[in-house]
């Protein structure tokens, strides 16, 4: 099971030190990451998204970082479905059955005004106290919701569509 917990926040510098913390306790093996970044809404709505420098900061597997690219991008970068296509559609759709629904979009959405930032993390592994206590200082308005292993390999079944030779 992951966890995606969102922490918002009225500051950039304060949500960049709480990025590097997480990415301390991913190093002290408090979390284990399958997607790690800071997105900051400048003064015009504009949104910028940073993720660690390096590659083997977060060690990923192909499927975890397309789900994780996935979730993020429905989070935060796709304000409605509108008019996107009917694949994307269906990845909203599973991302929706797996507890990522529009309420929760909408509170992330609400966090991302502008001049402010938050911490996106999606955790397959957490030790909630020592996270927590970690992340205390930095304050912040946390959201959180899980994906189940199950819900994880549908929406990654489903990225990766169907598998040659197979009729579907």
């Amino acid at each position: 099971m992951s966890e995606l917990i969102v922490i918002g926040y009225d500051d950039h510098a304060v949500a960049t030190k709480a990025f590097r913390a997480v990415q301390k306790l991913r190093a002290d093996h408090v979390v284990e990451l399958n997607g790690l970044a800071v997105v900051r809404v400048d003064e015009d709505g504009d949104t910028h998204v940073d993720t660690p420098a390096r590659q083997e900061e977060i060690a990923v597997s192909a499927t975890a970082g397309a789900l994780w690219g996935m979730v993020f991008g429905i989070l935060i970068l796709t304000p409605g479905i509108g008019v996107l296509g009917a694949a994307l559609g269906g990845l909203i759709g599973k991302l929706m059955q797996m507890g990522v629904d529009s309420g929760f979009r909408k509170k992330v959405s609400d966090l991302l005004v502008p001049g402010s930032a938050a911490v996106v993390i999606m955790a397959s592994k957490i030790t909630e106290d020592r996270f927590a206590a970690a992340l205390e200082p930095f304050g912040g308005t946390v959201l959180k919701t899980s994906l189940s292993d199950e819900s994880e390999r549908e929406l990654a079944e489903q990225l990766a569509g169907p598998t040659p030779g197979t009729s579907g």
